[in-house]
């Protein structure tokens, strides 16, 4: 059963082992937000141990690339909104990667990476992607990625 993540009172828990776990509690907690305000979704996560499938669901897709992250994953999430797959996987670096799937031939795909502030970029993408800056009340400083899916997953 997944934790719902509280984006007024930001929590650690699930979290805990990361270098930089308050800007990854609220790199999570603005996920959750958006969620809220943009879908009226209440943004729930699971630990990543009770859900291996989604987290190879993700690594599926970033094969696409040739990434592999060394870091462990800690959290999970997946969610059908609208005909598109939302799964998201937090890592213990600070790092975040979501997965944008629309299940409409023909509609979005993308995987988004962001990192939370104090974390440097993972040596997996630091060649291969620019990241542009982004401010929030929650996380501090966001720096985000993509790249568009081509694959069928």
């Amino acid at each position: 059963m997944g934790v719902p993540v509280d984006f007024v009172n930001v929590s650690t828990v699930g979290l805990e082992s990361s270098p930089v776990v308050e800007a990854l509690a609220g790199l999570r907690a603005n996920e959750a937000r958006y969620f809220k305000n943009k879908y009226n979704v209440t943004f729930t996560t699971t630990p990543a141990a009770d859900a291996p499938e989604l987290v190879e669901y993700v690594s599926r897709v970033l094969q696409e690339r040739d990434i592999v992250f060394s870091a462990k994953p800690l959290e999970v999430t997946d969610m059908l909104i609208d005909g598109v797959r939302w799964t998201y996987v937090f890592y213990e670096s600070g790092l975040a990667v979501n997965v944008l799937y629309a299940l409409e031939e023909g509609g979005k795909r993308a995987v988004g990476f962001k990192l939370s502030m104090g974390m440097e970029v993972p040596e997996e993408l630091a060649s291969k992607f620019k990241f542009a800056r982004q401010k929030s009340k929650l996380a501090g400083e966001i720096r985000g990625s993509y790249f568009v899916v081509k694959g069928q997953y």
